[in-house]
């Protein structure tokens, strides 16, 4: 019950609903499995409700292995009184519990550690009885071999105190709280490095002073990477001597020699022990938040370009665009698997564009190509603008498709296996290809940080980026589903419950034994038990079934219920998928059970109406302003067409159909107050801008949205 209640306290959530929802993740449940199929019993909870419930867990979890490892350390040094167990089983955070484990913590040899060993520690508890009026007397009776004057004792003694302040959780909070609500964070330029070429894009920062609490997360990210490439030097700052009266008024009770003494080891404390590890842990905190919020614009953006709009199953001409070394192009059919590739060089210096028209266009015969998708790369413009120039026989669309991640995927393991044949230029069209088909299936073989959305995707925490990142493209892939027999093991491994190693087995068993017929022949891929089959069933989809609600996200165990509703209609199941009629006259409440109730009956009859509908967009064509080739093409005051490729917290950048890409600073993205990048935009909209300034030297490029 600590668990719930520790959830309970922290989310708005019932009682029942975060119980129920951890029996399920303890029954090894998938947060997919568990959002879609099991409703009724967490209380019709979404994936995000679920998600802070895991949180949640971790947390509680976490804080309690670690008072379990405490207790057992001050155990072992016969310290553990009854009080202090209950003082640490009653902590709900790991900052108040390692605040209470300081005194007990194992140091290395430290000043106050070398004065006790010299005898001081009772002169110690005298000055701060604050009792004593001869100091000097009484400092004198700790004389000995290691302590050589009164001085030397008194001095020992302050180390000592300042260690007891140290460790005062009363005294760490109060500066806590300075920090937090008036820490200003300075950086300082390392003048050494200041003139260096890779340092003039954080000359912003060579002399910056900003409160620490109010520091946007990307700035703060860019100084710390500042920091960390040596360019400048930081440090966190609060009123010092505001900071030390507060500690001064909470422990000096007199005006004797002894308050003297107790003065100088309260500043030796806030100088040498207090500000130094408080202030790490504040700038550490920011950190987090900042990386919080870097992490959450990330998932945003990879979350629109994985469910970015498809353009199916049609047979797609490939170009990866280049100059020197030519353009590569594929044929691929309607699943993706390459027919044709071979190189064209229509631009300098071969210039054979006359050539690479002819070859384009008795391919697109020979293949019956249906579209044609161009990589955005080097050359991308030029290709283009050759391929428009071609009078096709049929109707074909011509698409400009992101190229980022492309030659990570195409020089990856996985690449390999498939195209074992092929170097890496063939492979890299072929994704380029694959991505106008299905982004969803073709971006989830590249590691998310290498697609290039986001901000300082590689200076935040990698586990925790890496986890969210994963999290969303499972969100993404089991939103969509996934058709078992044509989608490839990295796909795969993503849907609720089946992981890498069935990802491979489903794979081979489909190598070896022909497509799956239904979803029951799923259970014959080796190591997928009953559990796995459960978790990932509703998600896999079987086209031709059958059984028509294979290919649907109605779950296998629903099938007799749909059956029932069918009879009941007087019909069979197959005449009223896609019945809207029939399925409106359906009386719901007959059919609720203590199994089920209305939220997963009216998900069974939104499924049934558009069986296996695909949630995302279509593809749609775009067309950049023909006359903008370079930079030098920009002029202040052009309207031009746009595509949206990356956002942040601080605006979003704009792809004009150049290798620069053009910002629209949040302050230029409406005329209104703008609060949230992504409520006004996502990545690949197709939107129209006006440039405000243009940096040739600095190849910047500012624009505006809000005209």
């Amino acid at each position: 019950m600590q668990l719930i209640s520790y959830i309970t306290s922290r989310v708005q959530i019932s009682q029942k609903s975060i119980q129920n929802t951890i029996e399920l993740l303890n029954e090894d449940c998938t947060v997919p499995f568990i959002a879609r199929y099991r409703k009724e019993k967490t209380g019709n909870l979404d994936e995000v409700e679920i998600g802070q419930i895991v949180q949640l867990k971790e947390q509680f979890e976490a804080i309690e292995k670690r008072k379990t490892a405490i207790l057992k350390a001050i155990e072992d040094q016969n310290l553990l009184t009854q009080e202090l167990k209950d003082k640490i089983d009653k902590i709900e955070d790991l900052t108040s519990l390692e605040d209470l484990y300081l005194p007990y913590k194992k140091k290395r040899k430290t000043k106050a550690e070398t004065a006790r060993k010299n005898g001081l520690e009772p002169l110690a508890k005298m000055i701060m009885s604050q009792r004593v009026n001869d100091l000097e007397y009484t400092a004198s009776k700790y004389i000995n071999k290691e302590v050589d004057s009164e001085e030397k004792a008194l001095e020992g003694a302050r180390h000592i105190i300042a260690e007891w302040v140290n460790e005062r959780t009363d005294i760490r909070n109060n500066i806590r709280y300075q920090l937090e609500r008036f820490a200003t964070i300075i950086t300082k330029v390392v003048k050494t490095k200041k003139d260096e070429e890779a340092a003039q894009k954080f000359k912003d920062y060579f002399d910056w002073e900003e409160n620490l609490s109010r520091i946007p997360s990307h700035r703060l990210l860019a100084i710390l990477r500042a920091e960390k490439e040596g360019f400048i030097r930081v440090k966190i700052e609060i009123d010092n001597e505001r900071a030390l009266q507060k500690m001064e008024d909470r422990i000096i009770r007199s005006h004797n020699e002894c308050a003297d003494q107790i003065e100088l080891a309260i500043a030796d404390a806030y100088k040498r022990l207090l500000l130094p590890s408080l202030s790490t842990e504040s700038l550490n905190l920011a950190k987090e938040k900042a990386d919080e919020s870097a992490i959450k614009v990330f998932a945003k953006n990879l979350q629109q370009l994985l469910l970015g709009a498809p353009l199916g199953e049609k047979r797609i001409l490939a170009i990866d665009p280049g100059f020197r070394t030519g353009c590569k192009i594929v044929c691929l059919d309607a699943q993706g698997n390459l027919l044709h590739n071979e190189t064209i060089f229509p631009h300098a210096p071969q210039r054979q564009a006359t050539e690479a028209i002819k070859k384009i266009s008795s391919l697109t015969d020979a293949y019956k190509i249906e579209a044609i998708a161009i990589g955005n790369g080097t050359a991308s413009r030029e290709t283009e603008q050759l391929v428009k120039r071609i009078h096709f026989k049929n109707s074909i669309e011509v698409f400009v498709v992101s190229e980022a991640g492309a030659s990570i995927y195409s020089a990856s393991k996985i690449a390999r296996d498939e195209f074992p044949n092929y170097d890496v230029t063939v492979r890299g069209a072929i994704s380029i290809g694959r991505r106008l088909a299905d982004p969803l299936a073709e971006l989830v073989k590249i590691d998310a940080k290498s697609i290039g959305v986001g901000q300082y995707q590689h200076d935040v925490e990698q586990s925790s980026l890496k986890k969210s990142l994963d999290t969303v493209v499972e969100h993404c892939v089991n939103k969509v589903g996934v058709n078992i027999n044509t989608a490839s093991a990295s796909l795969l491994s993503y849907v609720s419950g089946i992981g890498p190693k069935l990802a491979e087995n489903i794979v081979n068993y489909r190598n070896e034994h022909g497509a799956f017929a239904n979803r029951t022949a799923i259970k014959k891929v080796p190591r997928l038990g009953g559990k796995a089959f459960e978790q990932s069933a509703g998600f896999l989809r079987i086209k031709n079934s059958s059984n028509p609600l294979d290919d649907s996200a109605v779950h296998p165990e629903r099938y007799t219920l749909v059956k029932q509703m069918a009879k009941d209609s007087g019909n069979n199941v197959i005449d009223i998928i896609g019945n809207t009629s029939v399925l409106k006259q359906l009386k719901l409440q007959q059919y609720v059970t203590e199994s089920y109730g209305l939220p997963t009956l009216q998900d069974i009859i939104k499924e049934l109406e558009k069986p296996g509908l695909d949630p995302r967009e279509k593809a749609k064509t775009f067309s950049f302003n023909e006359h903008i080739k370079t930079i030098d093409d920009i002029k202040v005051g052009m309207k031009l067409p746009g595509i949206v490729n990356n956002i942040t917290n601080f605006g979003c950048f704009v792809d004009i159909g150049i290798k620069e890409s053009g910002l629209v600073h949040v302050s230029n993205l409406a005329n209104t107050f703008v609060k949230d990048v992504n409520e006004h935009v996502s990545l690949h909209q197709h939107v129209e801008v006006k440039v405000l300034e243009v940096d040739i030297v600095r190849k910047r490029i500012q624009l505006s949205m809000a005209f």
